[in-house]
């Protein structure tokens, strides 16, 4: 498989194990080996799980039936992934409420002949607590719609709505004949480049 940017190519060669990276601006390949694929050893620690993971939310699947881009059959499909469950804000402590002191008598004024004392001032408010910060909007569900090319079998157009934006790639179709091997090889003046 190749995919080509302006400035890059990708070049994947599963028979081979490698990768070959083409830098098209410094006319650089480098070639890394492919890892091998993960899982493929089978279960080393036994039957029992470690840990219980949350559980995924369900994935809904439509079927969009067939269409046509460019000429080229296709089948599309709708995946539509629930967002995770809302966020539940935390309740805040509340403050221990001050005991009441009971009613004292009041005593009579007795007639003075001294000038009246300034007032005391007043027993200064026990602190607030903070407000909490604000909870945002809760996200929207993501939404994949994949049309297939039926004879390629790869994706021809994707498009991918969720609470981030949309993006929508497009792989326009073209011959349906096996490429020419030079492809997927180093092009002639490119420098071979140390992967590590």
């Amino acid at each position: 498989m190749r995919v080509d940017t302006p400035q890059m190519s990708v070049i994947s060669l599963p028979a081979n194990q490698h990768t070959i990276l083409l830098d098209h601006l410094k006319k650089e390949a480098t070639v890394i080996p492919m890892m091998p694929a993960m899982g493929s050893q089978g279960s080393a620690g036994g039957g029992a799980a470690q840990g219980v993971a949350p559980q995924a939310p369900p994935l809904k699947v439509e079927d969009l039936g067939k269409s046509m881009i460019e000429g080229h059959e296709v089948e599309g499909k709708r995946y539509t992934l629930p967002p995770p469950p809302a966020f539940q804000k935390p309740k805040m402590p509340e403050l221990p409420q001050m005991p009441k002191l009971p009613n004292m008598p009041q005593t009579p004024k007795m007639p003075d002949a001294k000038p009246p004392q300034a007032k005391m001032p007043e027993a200064a408010k026990p602190p607030q607590p903070p407000k909490p910060p604000e909870i945002p909007k809760p996200p929207q569900p993501t939404v994949t719609e994949i049309w297939t090319s039926v004879k390629l079998k790869t994706p021809v157009l994707t498009k991918i709505t969720s609470s981030a934006g949309e993006r929508t790639t497009y792989c326009k179709p073209t011959s349906e004949q096996e490429p020419h091997p030079s492809i997927f090889q180093i092009p002639p003046g490119y420098k071979l480049k140390s992967s590590s």
